[in-house]
């Protein structure tokens, strides 16, 4: 099945390999089992074929990328917004009464303010981290974070991400389909790195938090 897809996309003329690269990389991120690396890693392989150009793949593929991503935080922060915003119906209202006592509105203001600088700083390695971008688009959204500064993290984010995938399918050439074992090398220092620094500021935050209620 894959041997037949390499072959069709060898062949295949380039706008078809772009919408290839494009509504993969969306739909990772609305639909998370759909691999979007995988394509990316194909399309460097490619290049080597000289019907398509390194830079439209990865326009097309980082375009996907920051759209599919855009989709689901702006999804995250309109519910968000609606569950704690005042003023709602009688139905809304009893949806936003059960959401409220899993997270009481109070602890999520505090939460937005103290965590909405790591928000952003987590859309920027998003792509670098193993098994958490969607988590990652949805905790932006209720985070409240800025639009504009999420699509230039994002975009930063994948523009890097994407590089790097469609360089390391040129440089595997025929075993690119083993761009999933390389990522895994490629994402897991982030990841260590990023979930210790978020365990650091829930410790140091719920510390600070204890001593405040020591006090009073």
């Amino acid at each position: 099945m894959l041997d037949t897809v390499v072959a069709y996309l060898q062949q295949a003329d380039p706008s078809s390999v772009y919408a290839v690269l494009f509504l993969s990389a969306y739909f990772e991120n609305v639909i998370p089992p759909i691999p979007g690396d995988v394509p990316i890693a194909l399309a460097g392989y490619l290049l080597a074929f000289n019907h398509i150009t390194f830079v439209s793949a990865l326009f097309w593929s980082t375009t996907g990328s920051v759209a599919g991503f855009m989709t689901v935080f702006l999804l995250s922060r309109f519910l968000g917004l609606k569950l704690y915003a005042a003023g709602q119906s009688e139905v809304r209202h009893k949806f936003a009464q059960s959401i409220h006592k899993l997270f009481p509105p109070s602890e999520m203001e505090v939460v937005r303010q103290k965590f909405s600088g790591h928000g952003y700083l987590a859309v920027v390695v998003n792509r670098f981290l193993f098994g958490s971008r969607a988590v990652i688009c949805i905790v932006a959204g209720m985070l409240h974070l800025k639009v504009s500064l999420v699509l230039l993290a994002s975009l930063v984010s994948s523009l890097l991400w994407n590089i790097l995938l469609l360089s390391s399918g040129y440089l595997l050439g025929s075993n690119w389909d083993k761009i999933g074992q390389y990522a895994v090398y490629f994402s897991a220092p982030f990841t260590i790195l990023f979930v210790g620094l978020m365990v650091w500021a829930v410790v140091k935050y719920l510390k600070k938090r204890k001593q405040g209620e020591a006090g009073a």
